[in-house]
């Protein structure tokens, strides 16, 4: 197992599945020295903020997490749109998680 699918083992589990395959193959092209670096880059976990949606999320504490500021303003003046953008993003706060790890990581490995 070479280090791209080592690094793509462990972390997989932050990406969306659609997008592993691709990821993949960005990792196998990139130089050593490079792809060491990425061990260095922490991403959320998803599952982490999915519990912190459900305990504070009408707080907009969720979104502040993952850096989107204007949704989590929006979120705690309407406290989570009454309840009812709160109970939607149960469903969406993974996923999100997901896309804005791999919008991170994109921006590494180009």
């Amino acid at each position: 197992m070479n280090t791209a699918e080592q690094w793509l083992a462990i972390n997989a589990k932050y990406f969306p599945a659609e997008q592993l395959q691709y990821i993949r193959q960005r990792l196998e092209v990139l130089p050593e020295n490079q792809l060491q670096m990425l061990y260095g880059i922490s991403f959320q976990d998803p599952t982490t903020l999915l519990i912190v949606s459900i305990v504070a999320g009408g707080l907009g504490i969720d979104r502040f997490m993952l850096g989107q500021v204007g949704l989590g303003v929006g979120k705690l003046l309407t406290g989570g749109g009454c309840g009812i953008w709160s109970l939607v993003d149960w469903f969406l706060i993974m996923d999100a998680t997901r896309q804005s790890n791999a919008q991170k990581l994109y921006q590494v490995i180009g």
